[in-house]
C-alpha cells in the first residue's frame, strides 16, 4: 500500500484499505482474546496459590466466555467467500395456498427479525405486500450488520411448514410452502451495468406501512428488467425518488448475484448444495404437529424446540450450513 500507485487508481486503493481493515479486525480479536487468555492464566495461577474461590469463580466465567469468542471468531474464518462481509437483501414470498402460506411467510419474517435483534443488527423494510386475510404475501428487507450476507446466504431456498391450520375450522393439518431468498448488498464500486431501454418502470400507489404518505401519492416503484424479467419493487421510503433509488439498488443486487450463477455454470462449478427455488425442493422443514422437529435437510440438523427457532434461534442451522458449505461435517440435534 506505500507503493504511490495502489493510490492513483480509486477503487483499487478503495478495494486495498477494506481487505486492511478486514485483517486488522482479526489481527484485533485475535490479540484481545490472547489477552483475556493470558489474564485468565494469571488468575487461576494465584487464586490457586490463595486458595481463592472467588477469583477461581471469575476465571471459570472468564473462559467460558473466552470459548464463546473463539466460537464466533471460527465462525467468522468461514466467511472467506466474495460479499461474505456485505448487507443482505432478504426476500420472501408466500407459497400457493392463500391464506396459510401467507401466515407463514409472515412467521418466517418474525423468525429473521428476532434473529437480526438478537445479533444486534438492523433491518430495513423497502417493501411489503400484506396478505387479504393474514400474513404477508411477499416481502423484502435489508439487513445492516458485519457478516450479514454471510449468516444468512444459507438461508435460500424453500421452507416448508407442517402443522394444524388456525384458519381451518376442522382442525385439520396443513403443509404450507414460502420460498426465502438472499443477496449481497452490493458495495458501491462494484459496477453492474444497466441499459436504460432494458428497464420498464412502472408507478404505484403504496400498500403497506409508511405513515402520512402512503397512499397519498404514487410514490412506489417497481422496475422490470426486461431481458432477464427480474421485477424488483420498492414503496416503504418516503418519495418515489428514494423509493427508485432502494429499487435499483435491489436489481443490481439481482443482476451481479444472476452473472455469478451464469459465470459457475460456465465453469461446472456450482456447488452440490445449490438448489433450484422451486415447490419440492425445500430446504428446511418446519414441523409442528402431529410431533416437533425442525430439521434442515442439507446438513441432517435437527431441533426440537421450534419456539425458540420461531423466536429466532436459527443459529445452530447458520453455523452447520458454514461448516457443510467449508466441507467441514456437523450434526446438531436438541
Amino acid at each position: 500500500m506505500a507503493a504511490p500507485e495502489s493510490w492513483s487508481d480509486k477503487e483499487k486503493a478503495q478495494s486495498l484499505l477494506q481487505e486492511r481493515s478486514a485483517i486488522m479486525e482479526w489481527v484485533d480479536a485475535i490479540s484481545l482474546e490472547g489477552k483475556k487468555i493470558e489474564e485468565t492464566g494469571v488468575m487461576i495461577e494465584l487464586g490457586g496459590e490463595g486458595e481463592d474461590a472467588a477469583l477461581l469463580n471469575e476465571a471459570e466465567q472468564c473462559i467460558k466466555g473466552a470459548e464463546k469468542s473463539l466460537d464466533v471468531l471460527e465462525l467468522r474464518a468461514l466467511f472467506s467467500k466474495e460479499n461474505d462481509r456485505n448487507n443482505a437483501i432478504i426476500s420472501i414470498h408466500s407459497g400457493a395456498g392463500g391464506t396459510e402460506s401467507q401466515d407463514w411467510a409472515e412467521m418466517l419474517l418474525r423468525m429473521y427479525m428476532r434473529w437480526l435483534e438478537e445479533k444486534g443488527f438492523q433491518a430495513k423494510v423497502f417493501d411489503y405486500l400484506p396478505g387479504q386475510e393474514a400474513g404477508v404475501k411477499s416481502v423484502s428487507f435489508l439487513a445492516i450488520g458485519p457478516y450479514a450476507y454471510g449468516y444468512l446466504k444459507g438461508e435460500s431456498g424453500v421452507h416448508r411448514l407442517v402443522r394444524i391450520s388456525p384458519f381451518d375450522a376442522s382442525g385439520r393439518r396443513h403443509t404450507s410452502f414460502a420460498s426465502v431468498f438472499v443477496y449481497p448488498e452490493l458495495d458501491e464500486s462494484i459496477h453492474v451495468e444497466i441499459d436504460e431501454k432494458d428497464l420498464r418502470i412502472d408507478t404505484y400507489r403504496s400498500s403497506g406501512a409508511g405513515g402520512q404518505h402512503v397512499n397519498v401519492t404514487d410514490s412506489a416503484v417497481r422496475i422490470t428488467h426486461i431481458p432477464t424479467n427480474i421485477v424488483v419493487q420498492c414503496q416503504n421510503e418516503r418519495s418515489q425518488h428514494q423509493n427508485k433509488d432502494m429499487a435499483m439498488k435491489l436489481l443490481r443486487s439481482r443482476l451481479y448475484e444472476l452473472k455469478l450463477e451464469e459465470q459457475r455454470q460456465e465453469l461446472d462449478k456450482i456447488n452440490s448444495e445449490k438448489k433450484n427455488i422451486a415447490w419440492g425442493s425445500q430446504i428446511r422443514s418446519y414441523v409442528f404437529q402431529p410431533y416437533q422437529l425442525i430439521k434442515d435437510h442439507r446438513t441432517g440438523v435437527e431441533i426440537g424446540n421450534v419456539n425458540s427457532v420461531m423466536d429466532g434461534n436459527i443459529d445452530p442451522f447458520i453455523e452447520a450450513y458454514l461448516r457443510w458449505q467449508s466441507g467441514s461435517n456437523s450434526h446438531y440435534e436438541n
